[in-house]
C-alpha cells in the first residue's frame, strides 16, 4: 500500500551472497520503485570501463616482418598467433607497470598459455592454445605486457611498441560479466520497492570483489563535483574552522609513527610517501602500484587505515584534501 511521503527510501542492506575466486554475487536493497535501475546501470558501466588489467600491448616474433608474414615450422601465421596472444589473459604479480618476457621453443610442441609465464608473470588461461610448432621448428619471441583499462587500439599504442615489434590492440577489461537483475520485494506492505542483484566475473586476474568496490568508488568520484559545489550527498564541510584543523593534525602524523613494519616503512618512504594523509589520499590501486610493496605490507597498511578511521577507497571531503595537499607541500619544503 502506497503512502504519502516527501523524502525516498534509501538503501540500508548490503550483502555478498556468493564469493568464488572469479565470480562474486551481491545484492543490495530496498529501494524505491524505478530507483534501482538508476543506480545499478552505471555502476555496471564504470565496472566494465574502469577495473584495472594487464594485457599483451607489443610482440616480436624471430622472422617475421610484418603481421602478414608466415615462420617455417610454424602452423599457425603471424596473424593467427597474434589472435591466440591476444586471447591469453595475464597477471603482473609485481608492482611493475610494464614487463618485458621472451620464449623460446624448439622441436614439435603445443604451446599453451601456460608456457608463456615468467618470473612476475601468471597465466590465468593456462590451457588456452598458442601455437603448434612441427619437428623442424621453431619459434622465439618477446612480448611486452603493460596494465591499462579497458580497450585501446594498436594505432594509438606504436609510440609503446619498441622498434621491431608488431604493436596489438590493448585488451585490458579484466572483467568477464557485469550483470544485473532488478527484482521487487515487499517493504512496509508495499510490495514495489526493489532490490538489486548483481553479478561480476572476471577472468581471474583480478578479484571480483574488489572489481566492484572500484567501481563504486569511481561512481563516488564522478559525483564528488556536486557535493563540493551543491554540499549535497556525502560531503560535510567541517563545522568549525579547529574541527578542519584537528583533521589536517591527525593527517599529518608521519609514516614513521604508524608502527608499521620495517618492510612497508621502507617501500612508501622510498617512494616519497611521508605522511598518513598521503596514503588516506590514495585509492586502492594506487597503493598497490607503489614500487616494491607486496600483498603482505599492501595489507598490513589496508588494516592500518581501518585502524585510524581512514579506510582504502573511502574518498575525503574536497576541501579537506586541498588543504591537505598544501600542508604537506609546506612540510615537504615544496611551497
Amino acid at each position: 500500500m502506497k503512502k504519502i511521503k516527501t523524502v525516498p527510501m534509501a538503501p540500508t542492506e548490503f550483502a555478498v551472497v556468493k564469493s568464488e575466486a572469479d565470480r562474486a554475487v551481491f545484492e543490495i536493497y530496498p529501494f524505491e520503485p524505478g530507483y534501482a535501475i538508476t543506480l545499478a546501470h552505471p555502476i555496471k558501466r564504470l565496472i566494465l570501463s574502469s577495473a584495472v588489467g594487464c594485457a599483451p600491448i607489443a610482440v616480436k616474433i624471430e622472422g617475421a616482418a610484418h603481421e602478414f608474414d608466415s615462420i617455417r615450422g610454424v602452423v599457425e601465421d603471424v596473424a593467427r598467433l597474434i589472435v591466440n596472444l591476444k586471447n591469453i589473459r595475464f597477471k603482473l604479480t609485481t608492482e611493475e607497470e610494464r614487463v618485458e618476457l621472451s620464449v623460446h621453443f624448439k622441436g614439435q610442441k603445443e604451446v599453451k598459455g601456460r608456457d608463456l609465464a615468467a618470473n612476475g608473470v601468471e597465466v590465468v588461461t593456462p590451457d588456452a592454445h598458442f601455437a603448434s610448432i612441427n619437428e623442424d621448428g621453431e619459434l622465439k619471441l618477446s612480448i611486452i605486457l603493460e596494465r591499462g583499462m579497458g580497450y585501446v587500439p594498436s594505432e594509438a599504442l606504436r609510440d609503446h611498441a619498441p622498434e621491431g615489434y608488431l604493436p596489438l590492440d590493448g585488451i585490458f577489461g579484466p572483467v568477464k560479466k557485469a550483470n544485473y537483475t532488478i527484482e521487487k520485494m515487499l517493504v512496509e506492505d508495499n510490495p514495489d520497492f526493489e532490490k538489486i542483484v548483481f553479478e561480476v566475473a572476471t577472468y581471474g586476474q583480478i578479484d571480483p570483489q574488489n572489481v566492484f568496490r572500484s567501481g563504486v568508488a569511481t561512481m563516488f568520484k564522478q559525483m564528488e563535483v556536486f557535493s563540493v559545489s551543491l554540499g549535497v550527498g556525502g560531503y560535510r564541510a567541517p563545522k568549525t574552522e579547529s574541527e578542519g584543523d584537528e583533521a589536517i593534525r591527525r593527517l599529518t602524523i608521519r609514516v614513521e609513527d604508524l608502527d608499521l613494519s620495517a618492510r612497508s616503512h621502507n617501500c612508501l618512504t622510498r617512494s616519497n610517501i611521508t605522511y598518513l594523509a598521503e596514503l588516506a589520499m590514495m585509492s586502492e590501486n594506487e597503493l598497490s602500484r607503489v614500487k616494491n610493496l607486496g600483498k603482505k605490507s599492501l595489507d598490513e597498511i589496508k588494516e592500518k587505515l581501518i585502524e585510524l578511521g581512514y579506510p582504502i577507497n573511502e574518498h575525503l571531503p574536497s576541501d579537506l584534501v586541498i588543504k591537505l595537499k598544501q600542508r604537506i607541500a609546506e612540510l615537504k619544503g615544496n611551497l
